[in-house]
């Protein structure tokens, strides 16, 4: 790293600059904090409590059942939840069985699946009731040969009590995807098991044969070429970002955690969910937003730490019982995906003496990059670079570092970034480059770096569509859209949104034998049965043709470009 930069004085002085990343694996810290506290609560769950001791106990018993049924040091193991102890549960039963984590989407539909399944050669998946049988549609769709053999089916209720009520009680809302135990479904040329009955089995686990520079975990990302790759993480690159996360505000046991971001996402399973377990803190699950839930959870159980992503602050703050709710313990939030508010930012300020921390990573990077110092943070800012980071603006096509609030592609070196992309060996040498004998990430965002050193996004190098902190890439959605009978070609564009920030839009144009006979409301409920919710083009509009280059290529950035040029932001449904 350079010898100076200028945010140099402002990192805080009672922390080192880089750490020394541990030697053993994630599961490990699990391991460290049940011995420690055995009788603290681990989990928390609509009113059940989880200590660490029966937490790692059921991890034991998940990954004795995994490795009793032929999960081998570094195979790829799906797991497909939303948030709930169970995805706890499993993701360190994965890592225990010396096995690797690919966290899925929840949202994913059938078609969507089977990349994952295929991809990641898994052969055993984890989910939940309400997903089971889509995910078994992906397998059963495959080829023989490339099927899951087994899948492990929890139901929300294996972990709470259905009967409660109160403010412990889920939202009326949920109580139905909730409560129901769903039927198991069959799996083609494989076996699926209940969760009582895996973790039943009392399968002794294997030994811990796994260490920093083995494969954790194998989360997925997309881009421009559409399908989504899997970006290989060791123990030590993830372990980095979590041992550092306590210090970044200080959090200790005492800590209690709303855990409501999604799990399967890089933020909250490290950030939150590796970071609680390590420091042996309480995690307050939420398996999905609701903004009345929050504020009785935070209440309830007393929540000093809340993860989180800026639309989750707006629309708890516009609750109409929101004085009702105690943040009173609340000594840290934060967050990123998207900008917060500045208003937002500064009302949180004001009245509840809160500075929110926003951050900068990729699922590249492990989560944080970049996060704003808690002393010194700045409103709609990365922040600066995290222990142990070289960041860069450069210019995209020479890769020359550029001045001062001049805006270029931020490019990133440091000890959480990723060693490449699974069976993309090409997609990883494009993704690299060597500057100062050092590799730096680039991550397709365009930025600048005022004069104290800290960083901000200006623009974006690479197509994406950013809706209330989840990455869109328009190039997937076209790919899933092309398979509907009646699309010739599609072009996929952001548009603006009061609520998400940005929208997907669908510029489309059909075949002659289909004019008239589909609508773009059509289009979009088919949509709804093929993608995840948050990929669904909230707008189609049908055109004649698409404009394109001389090479034939669709000129996506001049229909972006016209998009933006309209006055009135779109309001979301």
């Amino acid at each position: 790293m350079n010898a100076t930069r200028p945010h140099d004085p402002f990192w805080p002085s009672r922390l080192p600059r880089a750490l020394t990343v541990p030697a053993t694996s994630l599961w490990h810290n699990l391991k460290t904090s049940a011995e420690r506290y055995p009788d603290k609560a681990a989990l928390v769950f609509f009113g059940r409590v989880l200590s660490y001791r029966e937490f790692a106990r059921q991890v034991d018993r998940l990954a004795g059942a995994l490795h009793a049924v032929g999960v081998q040091r570094g195979d790829r193991v799906l797991l497909d939840m939303q948030n709930c102890p169970q995805l706890v549960i499993a993701h360190f039963a994965i890592l225990r069985a010396n096995a690797v984590v690919v966290p899925v989407n929840p949202m994913n539909r059938a078609e969507e699946l089977k990349h994952y399944i295929t991809d990641a050669d898994a052969r055993v998946a984890i989910t939940t009731g309400e997903l089971a049988a889509e995910l078994a549609r992906a397998s059963n769709e495959l080829a023989p040969g490339q099927r899951l053999q087994r899948l492990i089916v929890t139901q929300y209720t294996d972990a709470f009590d259905a009967e409660i009520s109160g403010d412990e009680a889920p939202a009326p809302a949920w109580r139905d995807w909730l409560l129901t135990r769903h039927p198991l479904p069959a799996l083609d040329g494989g076996q699926v098991l209940a969760w009582t009955e895996a973790l039943a089995g009392d399968h002794p686990p294997p030994d811990h044969v796994i260490g920093a520079d083995d494969m954790a975990m194998l989360p997925y990302t997309s881009g421009t070429t559409g399908l989504p790759k899997g970006c290989i993480h060791r123990h030590g690159s993830l372990n980095h970002n979590a041992f550092a996360g306590p210090l970044w505000p200080l959090t200790s046991a005492e800590a209690v955690m709303l855990a409501v971001v999604p799990m399967f996402h890089v933020t909250g399973m490290i950030s939150l969910l590796h970071v609680a377990i390590l420091c042996g803190a309480t995690l307050v699950i939420m398996p999905r937003w609701d903004r009345d839930v929050a504020g009785r959870l935070i209440s309830r159980w007393q929540v000093t730490s809340w993860i989180n992503i800026p639309t989750m602050v707006v629309d708890l703050l516009a609750s109409p019982d929101f004085a009702r709710y105690d943040l009173s313990r609340l000594v840290h939030i934060g967050g990123g995906g998207a900008a917060m508010p500045q208003a937002v930012a500064q009302r949180l300020l004001e009245h509840y003496g809160l500075k929110y921390l926003e951050g900068y990573g990729l699922t590249e990077t492990a989560a944080r990059s970049h996060i704003n110092p808690p002393d010194r943070p700045k409103q709609q800012c990365l922040g600066i670079p995290f222990f142990g980071v070289d960041s860069r603006v450069v210019d995209p096509d020479t890769l020359q570092e550029v001045p001062a609030g001049e805006a270029g592609e931020i490019i990133t070196h440091g000890p959480m970034v990723f060693d490449g992309y699974w069976k993309r060996p090409e997609a990883t040498a494009a993704a690299f480059v060597e500057l100062e004998g050092k590799r730096f990430f680039r991550t397709g965002d365009m930025g600048r770096i005022d004069e104290d050193g800290y960083f901000f996004i200006t623009d974006r190098l690479k197509r994406m569509i950013n809706a209330s902190g989840f990455k869109v890439w328009p190039a997937e959605v076209e790919l899933l859209m092309f398979r509907h009978p009646a699309i010739l070609e599609a072009c996929v564009i952001a548009t603006r949104d009061t609520y998400r920030g940005e929208s997907v839009k669908a510029m489309v144009v059909l075949r002659e034998s289909h004019r008239g006979q589909v609508s773009e409301q059509d289009l979009i409920a088919w949509c709804r049965e093929h993608m995840a919710v948050y990929k669904i083009p909230r707008q189609v509009e049908f055109v004649d043709a698409l404009p394109k280059n001389g090479a034939g290529k669709v000129m996506w950035r001049q229909l972006q470009e016209n998009e933006d040029k309209k006055k009135s932001p779109l309001k979301s449904p």
